[in-house]
């Protein structure tokens, strides 16, 4: 696969000019101190790190992947993985964006997000360590007891350490109410845990220490159902209250997965047998502090969607412009050589701009949404991180479940634009689409998404979060209603804002006389929701790109908009006709007919 570049001029301008998040910054207490030259280099760091440390790593992981040994439940990670996190700790990559407190950095978490982006796009399957310390970073910090903070939270942010979250187990997935895990009350004040994980990203390895799992159980006397489960800190090592580290912890790896894609990421299944442990936070309240933890984890999962769309989108656009494959169809480009290159041809410029409209729209909603996260935590306006948190709220289950789907569509256009030599394993893009395959699955399906944005964020929210979009795009098309410019894609917006808005509404009234309007209208409100969401990100992109000057980066703004809007935008019009066909064509074939 050719090297991977890392979009540096993209992420200067989405966080500069469309985003603004200089003046932004300036306004959060929290984040004063972080000026324009701070933000560009870290970018030039982090980029330096994914193209040279990471990205040489991709295909020889995913090739050798883990090695378990049966005997000691110890997991190895691919020959570099070591070496290149140890570089990452060096770098004090590990707390860029954790409280100063601690030993973080406390960097904004817009930054952080476009340095994932990078880090996901070079490596995916390397990114999965650290991946989950930053979500255990946030459940312990905002729900941790102060000796939990303490002695937690410090060895994670200095690398030390790493943090897992272990939900699932072989009879429950999505349906946490279902699980099984035990926590018995001990003399100590802590917990004893008992009970089988299964799916649990870096479960077990070879790069720290410690393994502090956060793992969710149950009580003696909990309720059934989801009104039943607690939160613990469970490490790998025990850990005393005093701080003094004791032996191994009852706490196994008895297996990793054979998978389809993330090879070099250890999948394991985990086994606790009378593990010390913690409780965090109140009893039976262990879903909502996991969901501190797992929103995290749903943002950052949709930026892998972006980083692998930008690495097939790389890998394909070059392969296009060298490989030369018949004539235009309206006569030779290029008579001088034997045949045209592949970019002249039409079909080969639609998949390829479907991947860089679905992946430089996608990374301004993504880096937007992070926005979000820095007003909630760094600002000093209660009331703007109230709306903040709420917008948020909404956008997430946006953010993962369309960039990851767009991930799959669009890795598999890099695989066609190959052809041949994209189905072999030589050019690394085969990798990319069988990575972003989990994507849409783990932290929450895209299905789960689906029903938490129209079941829960829409409706029993009251559409808090979609009243803050929807004002965010109207003041847009209301500032640029006579921006001749800009006329194209404002009108549209504008429209589609509308729609989105009446169509909610009429199914906050079905629902309300059926139920099984919501699981069947779901999906396609989601993707509904992500194409007017990403055609906003595109309508202020190109405006931004107006505004800064620069004309090639303004031709091609306005060029990928216009194919979104054209070409992209209008699969709305499906969505809504699925909809509005109503749950019978879905639930009236009886199960025992399914043959």
């Amino acid at each position: 696969m050719a090297d991977y570049k890392p979009p540096l001029d993209d992420f200067r301008f989405v966080l500069h000019q469309v985003l603004g998040v200089d003046a932004l910054f300036a306004r959060l207490p929290g984040a004063r101190e972080v000026d324009a030259g701070l933000i560009d280099a870290v970018l030039e760091e982090a980029g330096r790190f994914a193209a040279q440390v990471l990205a040489p790593l991709n295909a020889s992981g995913d090739a050798e992947g883990c090695h378990f040994d049966p005997a000691s439940g110890r997991v190895s990670t691919p020959k570099g993985f070591a070496d290149a996190y140890h570089a990452y700790v060096e770098g004090g990559w590990c707390g860029l964006n954790a409280p100063a407190e601690f030993g973080g950095q406390g960097l904004p978490e817009t930054l952080g997000a476009a340095v994932k982006e990078m880090i996901d796009a070079a490596n995916l399957a390397w990114g999965n360590y650290p991946l989950l310390s930053h979500g255990a970073t946030e459940a312990l910090r905002q729900h941790g007891e102060d000796w939990q903070r303490e002695l937690f939270l410090r060895p994670i942010i200095d690398g030390r350490w790493t943090g897992t979250m272990c939900l699932t187990e072989a009879h429950c997935g999505s349906d946490l109410g279902l699980l099984r895990t035990r926590a018995q009350p001990a003399d100590d004040g802590g917990y004893r845990i008992s009970g089988d994980k299964i799916f649990i990203t870096a479960g077990e390895h070879d790069l720290t220490e410690n393994i502090v799992h956060l793992v969710l159980a149950r009580l003696p006397d909990a309720p059934a159902g989801s009104r039943g489960i607690s939160l613990f800190v469970v490490p790998k090592r025990k850990v005393g209250r005093d701080g003094q580290m004791g032996g191994e912890n009852g706490v196994v790896c008895t297996a990793i997965e054979h998978k389809m894609g993330i090879h070099g990421s250890a999948t394991c299944a985990m086994h606790f047998e009378g593990a010390e442990g913690w409780l965090v936070g109140q009893p039976h309240k262990g879903l909502a502090a996991m969901f501190t933890m797992m929103n995290t984890a749903r943002l950052a999962v949709g930026i892998q969607g972006l980083g692998l769309i930008e690495r097939g989108y790389q890998a394909s656009l070059d392969y296009a412009r060298e490989r030369l494959q018949m004539r235009d169809i309206a006569g030779a480009k290029f008579p001088e050589q034997a045949a045209d290159p592949l970019i002249v041809h039409a079909d080969i410029r639609r998949m390829l701009l479907t991947q860089k409209a679905f992946g430089e729209g996608g990374r301004v909603l993504a880096l937007h949404a992070a926005t979000l996260v820095d007003i909630e935590h760094l600002g000093d306006d209660a009331a703007a991180a109230k709306a903040a948190e709420e917008e948020l709220s909404f956008l997430i289950p946006i953010v993962k479940a369309v960039s990851t789907e767009a991930a799959i569509e669009c890795t598999q256009h890099a695989v066609q634009i190959f052809g041949g030599h994209g189905y072999i394993k030589d050019n690394g893009v085969e990798q990319l689409a069988r990575d972003a395959r989990i994507t849409t699955i783990y932290e929450g399906t895209t299905q789960i998404q689906a029903l938490d944005l129209l079941g829960r964020k829409v409706l029993q929210l009251k559409g808090a979060g979609l009243k803050h979009f929807l004002a965010r795009i109207e003041a847009f098309c209301r500032d640029h209603a006579d921006t001749a410019e800009l006329a194209e894609f404002v009108a549209p917006l504008g429209r589609a804002a509308q729609d989105w808005s009446d169509l909610t509404q009429a199914l906050a009234a079905a629902a309300a006389k059926d139920p099984e309007v919501v699981a069947a209208a779901a999906v396609d409100y989601l993707f509904l929701s992500g194409h007017v969401a990403l055609a906003w990100a595109w309508a202020i992109s190109v405006a931004a790109a107006d505004q800064a000057g620069d004309a090639r980066r303004a031709a091609a703004k306005r060029a990928t908009a216009r194919f979104h809007y054209q070409r992209l935008l209008p699969r709305i019009e499906s969505h809504r006709a699925a909809i509005h066909s109503g749950p019978a064509n879905v639930l009236d074939l009886p199960a025992g007919q399914f043959d």
